[in-house]
């Protein structure tokens, strides 16, 4: 008996060793509840990548000999690529930014969708993006009213008239190459809300 009590002590510092080796990874984060939101709005980014590509049916070729004259749609965002602007966003900010943005693409889309109607020319695309516009935007309010944000109200942009078909072709072209570019900068964003917010990697 009295050997068990001698080694007591032994045996409780030996387990206390024990715990403080263990790594610290093995104890659970504390993770966000944005978690399966942002996984979904990362799948609705992806899905619009793909169907930015499907505004037109123009060759490489074919686009490099139509003229386009500048960016005629002022309403559709400017995202801020530089890594330095990227790096300090703030989850808050970031998703008010977002849902923003993709109210002002909606609005675009669902613009060109009916301008595409009124020249006879497949609008396919832009009512399928526009679906898809459309979950992202309720998944972006949904995770700032999560995290008590205020929902930015949205603003009607000015839209010209557009008559012709080519008018309509030169519009889808414009509106594909920014939906592109603003599927790449919310995707990045995305990421770094995860990685911000503990999210697990999948």
């Amino acid at each position: 008996m009295k050997l068990i009590d001698d080694c007591t002590p032994c045996l409780l510092h030996l387990l206390l060793l024990a715990g403080l080796c263990v790594p610290s990874s093995s104890y659970p984060a504390s993770r966000s509840p944005l978690c399966g939101m942002l996984t979904s709005m990362i799948h609705q980014v992806e899905r619009l990548t793909k169907l930015s590509g499907e505004f037109h049916n123009l060759t490489g070729e074919e686009l490099e000999h139509l003229e386009v004259a500048g960016n005629r749609l002022a309403g559709l965002p400017d995202m801020e690529h530089t890594a330095a602007h990227i790096d300090s966003l703030k989850v808050n900010e970031s998703l008010s930014q977002l849902f923003m943005y993709t109210q002002s693409f909606r609005l675009h889309v669902n613009w060109l969708k009916t301008a595409k109607e009124n020249v006879s020319l497949s609008s396919h695309p832009a009512k399928e993006t526009n679906t898809h516009l459309l979950h992202l935007s309720t998944f972006l309010n949904a995770s700032l009213h999560q995290i008590g944000e205020e929902v930015p109200p949205s603003q009607s942009p000015s839209l010209p008239e557009v008559s012709t078909a080519f008018d309509v072709l030169q519009f889808s072209v414009e509106i594909s190459k920014r939906l592109r570019m603003f599927c790449f900068w919310s995707k990045r964003v995305l990421l770094i809300i995860q990685r911000l917010s503990r999210c697990p990697r999948h």
